[in-house]
């Protein structure tokens, strides 16, 4: 039975995501912050194979132990888990940079602390780290600076990863825009509607996951 921990797991991509590997078997253990939330998700999944869920914020050390210590035995990580940072978007110009430094401490330390946390597992079982990146990582969008400068940082922490770790596969994914909270609060409610359902993004990576190719950077289009 293989395993996997999904962070930002109470909706969107990772409750989509969590959906699919629960339908081909996956035992889980989920993770987000809204803790009522969580456990509904996790409550309404179909699955036999076993669903554990963790609420807590990923930006805590002692959370991120307790993550660790509930998956001794882990095939697949998951970073899902993001914040978009101050909204109104605001230019580069005038970012609030206390707002900034939690948003690197969210997007970008957060996954790397939990990524070095279960290690030993992951290297033990031949495992995977998912990260999931944006196209405002490579792309100059107004506005997005901040979010984008973090997604930036985990791409390149994910690309370096995957050669220090040569045991494990990493992958980062820029998975589009997707019809989710994330992107109403930042474009608004109306266009948001209009982007694809996290479901169709969901189904591309459980592809990956089960093709298992090389580490890399990939795009939803390169998934489909």
């Amino acid at each position: 039975m293989k395993h996997a921990l999904i962070t930002g797991a109470s909706r969107g991509l990772g409750l989509a995501l969590a959906r699919s590997l629960a339908a081909d078997g996956w035992a889980l253990t989920l993770t987000a912050r809204g803790e009522e939330d969580l456990h509904c998700a996790a409550f309404d999944l179909d699955t036999s194979a076993g669903v554990t869920a963790i609420a807590g914020d990923v930006a805590d050390p002692a959370h991120r132990a307790r993550l660790a210590e509930a998956v001794p035995r882990l095939d697949l990580l998951v970073n899902n888990a993001s914040r978009l940072g101050a909204v109104p978007l605001p230019p580069l110009a005038g970012y609030p940079l206390d707002d900034l430094r939690d948003l690197f401490e969210t997007n970008v330390i957060a996954p790397l602390a939990l990524i070095q946390a279960t290690l030993p597992a992951l290297r033990a079982r031949g495992g995977a780290v998912l990260n999931i990146s944006s196209d405002a990582a490579v792309e100059p969008y107004e506005g997005w600076g901040g979010y984008g400068a973090t997604k930036a940082a985990l791409d390149q922490i994910s690309n370096v990863l995957a050669v220090e770790e040569p045991g494990i596969t990493v992958w980062w994914v820029d998975p589009g825009e997707m019809r989710t909270r994330m992107l109403a609060d930042a474009v608004g409610a109306e266009e948001a509607a209009a982007a694809p359902e996290p479901e169709t993004v969901a189904s591309a990576l459980l592809r990956l996951i089960a093709a298992r190719p090389a580490g890399g950077r990939f795009t939803r289009d390169t998934l489909e």
